[in-house]
């Protein structure tokens, strides 16, 4: 069985975490000294519809101390660079590290931080949530991950898939990591600055908000085909519309919550690319003004 590290068992991390750990894995979490105790006395208790209600057993440290032949990194984009202290370089020696984060610009922060050729980008379509340390709520139909990476040879990557899809995920591989990146930050942005600039649910949105909506997408679409993603605009609304009307943004709960909001990895991600290539993007450049207090 593969041993894999989890830094920051929150919502994705933990719901990660837990399934490895119940399909046989040897599973570490990483996270503060509170959250460690409560881990390994009393597991990660699960309430999903994909992977049923269930407590898993793992275990818990501050700071990488073993040998792991992956590291998933799961925290917020606001709090990676403090979290990394927990995951150090000697630590992970070439164990593929595996960020969850939302945003693009962790990719090539993480290659600076540890062995290029062993960081694969990952992007995660979950909604998953940490209710109470050690208690993870996943409530949509879907949870898939989608990995990819120019620096690591495919066959280092397979395993890691294999071992997710048998604990009941879905698993892309096929695609490569500018396109996996801006395809989830392309619907993420246009979600999470407008459900959270109005407070709104993306129902609300679609219908208060409509015309703000399809030119935030459409202003996203041609950054990310700039950039060398996807840049489909219809194919944006289509997910924007398929979404649930009751849905949250991420970053909206957050704002619910008084937690920093990741305005910078997402937001900010966008139009330093629409910089980089000349791309005006008025109405992104708003909203984010608008959540950055400008």
């Amino acid at each position: 069985m593969t041993s894999y590290a989890v830094l920051g068992p929150g919502g994705v991390g933990g719901l990660l975490a837990a399934v490895l750990a119940r399909h046989g894995h040897e599973v570490v979490c990483l996270a503060r000294e509170e959250t460690v105790e409560h881990l390994r006395e009393d597991g990660i208790r699960v309430r999903s519809g994909i992977f049923g209600d269930f407590t898993a057993a793992v275990d818990a440290a501050t700071v990488l101390d073993r040998s792991v032949d992956a590291c998933f990194v799961a925290t917020k984009a606001t709090s990676l660079r403090e979290a990394l202290t927990r995951l150090p370089r000697p630590a992970v020696g070439n164990a593929l590290v595996i960020p969850l984060l939302n945003g693009i610009d962790h990719v090539a922060m993480l290659r600076r931080a540890y062995d290029p050729g062993s960081v694969v980008a990952g992007v995660i379509h979950v909604e998953s949530t940490r209710v109470s340390p050690g208690t993870i709520e996943q409530d949509s139909p879907f949870a898939r991950v989608s990995l990819a990476s120019d620096t690591t040879p495919a066959g280092r990557i397979r395993p890691v898939a294999d071992d997710l899809s048998a604990a009941g995920f879905e698993v892309v591989t096929d695609a490569d990591e500018t396109t996996i990146l801006w395809s989830k930050l392309s619907f993420l942005a246009t979600t999470a600055l407008l459900t959270t600039r109005y407070r709104a649910t993306v129902g609300e949105v679609r219908t208060a908000h409509h015309d703000e909506l399809v030119a935030t997408a459409r202003q996203i679409a041609v950054v990310s085909g700039a950039s060398g993603g996807p840049s489909d605009a219809d194919a944006i609304l289509a997910l924007v519309d398929a979404f649930r009307a009751d849905g949250k943004s991420s970053m909206l709960r957050d704002l619910e919550s008084g937690r920093p909001l990741e305005l910078d990895a997402i937001g900010g991600a966008v139009l330093r690319a629409a910089d980089a290539h000349g791309i005006p993007a008025p109405t992104v450049r708003s909203l984010v003004a608008a959540l950055d207090g400008g």
